[in-house]
C-alpha cells in the first residue's frame, strides 16, 4: 500500500480544486437582481408595527442595498485576499459602484434630508454612520471594510426606527424639492464622469472646455487645448461593471424617492420624468450574453459594450438634469 500520492493523483486533485474555484468565481460574479422597495417597506412596517412615514422608503432602500452589497452570494469580495475572490475584478468593480452611490446618499441623509435648515443639529445616528462608509473599500485588516459598513447600516436602521416611531419625533426626514435637487446634483456628477470613462473605450480627441462660459475663470495649471483619451484595455470591464453597480443602486434609491417625495414630484409635474430615468437605468441591468466585455470600434462589426452602457447612462443623466431644473422651478 502506497503511503504517498502519485504525481497523477496530485495533478488530478489540483485540477479538481482549480475547477471548483473557477466555478465558484463565476457564480460569485453574477450581479444580484433588483428588489422591490415597496415590498421592503411593507415588510419593515409589518415586522415592527411602525408607520411608513416620510423617509422610511429612502432609508429602507439604503439599508437593503447595503445588505445586498455585504451579503450577496460570496459576500463582500473587494477586500478578500484568498482565491477565487482575489482573482476576480468584475464583482469588486460592481461593489465599488454600489458603494459610491451609498456614500453619496448617506452624506445627503446626514447634511440635507435629516435637517430642516443649515443651522439645525445633525442626527446623532447619521453623524456616526456616514464616516464609516468612507473607509477604503479594499481594507481587510482590522477594522475591515465590511465591519465598518455593517456598523453604518446598523446605525441607519436605528435612525429609521426612530424616524418611524411617531411617539418620539427625535429623528426627521424632510422631503423638500431643494433637498432632493441637491442630492440629484451629486448623482449627475457621478453619472457624467462614468459616461466619459465608458465613452473613452474607443478613444477620442477631447477639446478642453473646463473654463468655458466664464471669461474670468482660471485654473491651477496649464492643460492642452486638445488631448487624446482612451481607456486602458485592462480597465474596460472594470468601468463597465462599476457603471452597472452604480445604476443598480441608483434604481432603488430613485424608486424610494418616488415614494417619499411623491407630493413634491406631483406638484412639480416631475413624476413622469423620474420614472423615465428609472426605465433608462433598468436597461443597464439586462443580461450580458458575451463571456467578455467587447470593445468594438464604434461602427465596427464587433459590439462595444462600454458604448452601449454609456448611452443608457448619458440618457439617464440628461433626464436627471431636466428633473433638477423642474424641481428648481417655483
Amino acid at each position: 500500500m502506497n503511503d504517498y500520492f502519485s504525481p497523477k493523483q496530485i495533478l488530478s486533485t489540483l485540477g479538481g480544486v482549480l475547477v471548483v474555484l473557477w466555478l465558484l468565481g463565476v457564480y460569485w460574479s453574477f450581479s444580484p437582481d433588483t428588489f422591490s422597495v415597496k415590498a421592503s417597506v411593507a415588510a419593515f412596517t409589518q415586522d415592527t408595527n411602525l408607520q411608513p412615514v416620510t423617509g422610511v422608503a429612502t432609508t429602507t432602500a439604503v439599508i437593503d442595498v447595503g445588505d445586498t452589497l455585504l451579503h450577496k452570494s460570496g459576500g463582500y469580495l473587494s477586500n478578500d485576499m484568498l482565491p477565487p475572490s482575489v482573482l476576480l475584478d468584475n464583482m469588486p468593480a460592481w461593489e465599488f459602484g454600489v458603494l459610491e452611490m451609498l456614500r453619496d446618499i448617506t452624506l445627503s441623509l446626514r447634511k440635507d434630508f435629516s435637517r430642516s435648515q443649515s443651522q439645525s443639529v445633525e442626527n446623532e445616528y447619521l453623524v456616526k454612520a456616514q464616516p464609516n462608509l468612507n473607509i477604503d473599500s479594499t481594507n481587510w485588516i482590522l477594522p475591515s471594510a465590511e465591519s465598518q459598513y455593517q456598523e453604518a447600516f446598523d446605525l441607519i436602521k436605528l435612525y429609521r426606527a426612530d424616524l418611524a416611531d411617531v411617539s418620539k419625533g427625535n429623528s426627521q426626514f424632510y422631503a423638500r424639492a431643494d433637498n432632493l435637487r441637491d442630492w440629484l446634483k451629486e448623482v449627475e456628477k457621478r453619472l457624467g464622469s462614468m459616461s466619459q470613462k465608458l465613452s473613452a473605450s474607443v478613444g477620442s480627441d477631447v477639446i478642453d472646455t473646463n473654463l468655458a462660459g466664464d471669461p474670468a475663470a482660471t485654473q491651477s495649471t496649464f492643460t492642452p487645448e486638445h488631448k487624446q483619451t482612451k481607456t486602458s484595455w485592462w480597465l474596460l470591464d472594470d468601468n463597465f461593471y462599476q457603471a452597472r453597480g452604480m445604476s443598480w443602486a441608483l434604481i432603488h434609491f430613485l424608486k424610494a424617492v418616488e415614494i417619499d417625495f411623491a407630493d413634491v414630484l406631483e406638484k412639480k409635474n416631475a413624476l413622469v420624468s423620474l420614472r423615465q430615468i428609472i426605465r433608462e437605468l433598468e436597461a443597464t441591468q439586462e443580461a450580458v450574453f458575451s463571456p467578455f466585455i467587447l470593445n468594438g470600434s464604434g461602427f465596427g462589426i464587433v459590439a462595444n459594450h462600454s458604448l452601449v452602457m454609456a448611452n443608457y447612462i448619458s440618457r439617464a443623466n440628461a433626464a436627471l438634469i431636466e428633473l433638477s431644473e423642474l424641481l428648481n422651478q417655483g
